[in-house]
């Protein structure tokens, strides 16, 4: 089943092994792509469907300094390259369009103030051109600012179908703007986006609405997180947030939703994949920690319709091969994740 095509929103995938979006802080300066990135994806192209690192959707919102953006026409040119190289090898890929909300940092973004759904500090430090330095205060966002990121992302869509991706991603997870709304331990609001789960889901489901409706709910994923603590996240009921969306996203009718199932730093636990598959109908896409073997076991139970790998993907271009094969995986270098230039980016072996 792993290996079996399925059929996605608008997407016809030829197999279950997606590519997860990595960020590897490899755009050249003004969030440009650059050849390199384009060699590093259609090198990943047998994938069923590569979902791109994470991509601004408006200036100063940078949280890595050398992530790609997609809001402005150089930026769509550039990554024209990208979407063509993969596609010359016969690959599809989707770009993951996002805001960093608090995680984006002033020191980065000459001096942008950050922003959240609340005046809440995210606890710990970020890498900036001066340095290790402490998380910002952000700007709780008014109301009367929220349509304008709402429309940033629908315009980020369009940008990317320029740009020729094959649909976008939304970043609804990992402590971003869109998930320091849906999560009670960020979002404090008295207003129509706080309090209740419908409240706190109103921003994602503007978003998706706008998204949609600029090119196609059928060319539009989401990624959640309720689990992850990273970013300083934390909900007191991840397990009925995830069941509440999981519900009142059929509407959409997506493309897919790719759930995170657990939590990097082992701060909360809890079953999330069973109830969102018991509650949405569309296409379901697992993601941390999989292996080949019990990723075919997960499709083959009903319990996914796929699953996206991360660092395995990283270190091994031609992951499906591999699984498919039985092959050994390479080691990642975790060194490299983040470092400028080829090595650990581009030089990883295929068999």
């Amino acid at each position: 089943m792993l290996f079996s095509p399925l059929q996605a929103g608008a997407l016809t995938l030829p197999n279950r092994v997606l590519m997860a979006p990595l960020t590897r802080a490899r755009a050249s300066a003004g969030h440009l792509p650059n050849a390199l990135m384009a060699e590093y994806y259609a090198q990943r192209a047998s994938a069923g469907l590569i979902v791109t690192e994470c991509t601004m959707i408006s200036p100063a919102t940078s949280a890595f300094v050398a992530e790609p953006g997609i809001y402005n026409d150089e930026q769509v040119q550039a990554w024209r390259q990208v979407t063509d190289a993969v596609h010359a090898k016969g690959g599809r890929i989707v770009l993951q369009i996002w805001h960093a909300g608090r995680a984006a940092h002033p020191a980065i973004n000459g001096g942008a103030p950050t922003v959240s759904a609340s005046a809440l500090v995210a606890e710990g430090e970020t890498q900036t051109p001066d340095g290790k330095l402490p998380n910002a205060m952000p700007h709780a966002l008014r109301a009367d600012e929220i349509p304008a990121i709402v429309e940033a992302f629908a315009e980020a869509a369009r940008q990317a179908m320029k740009a020729g991706f094959d649909g976008v991603e939304v970043h609804g997870a990992n402590g971003y703007l869109i998930d320091q709304f849906l999560r009670d331990g960020s979002n404090q609001r008295a207003d129509a986006y706080g309090g209740s789960l419908e409240n706190r889901a109103r921003f994602l489901f503007e978003v998706l609405d706008a998204v949609s409706a600029a090119i196609g709910s059928d060319r539009v994923g989401l990624r959640l997180s309720p689990l992850n603590s990273y970013n300083s996240m934390k909900d007191s009921d991840p397990v009925g947030l995830i069941s509440f969306l999981a519900e009142h996203l059929n509407r959409f009718k997506l493309a897919y939703l790719h759930l995170m199932r657990a939590d990097f730093f082992q701060a909360q636990t809890g079953d999330v994949v069973t109830p969102v598959r018991a509650l949405y109908k569309g296409v379901l896409v697992g993601n941390m920690g999989y292996s080949g073997d019990e990723a075919s076991q997960a499709i083959e139970a009903g319990q996914l319709d796929a699953v996206a790998f991360g660092t395995a993907f990283l270190a091994n271009p031609d992951l499906p091969t591999r699984l498919q094969g039985g092959a050994p995986l390479n080691a990642p270098d975790a060194s490299t994740f983040y470092t400028p230039g080829p090595r650990g980016y581009t030089d990883y072996p295929t068999l």
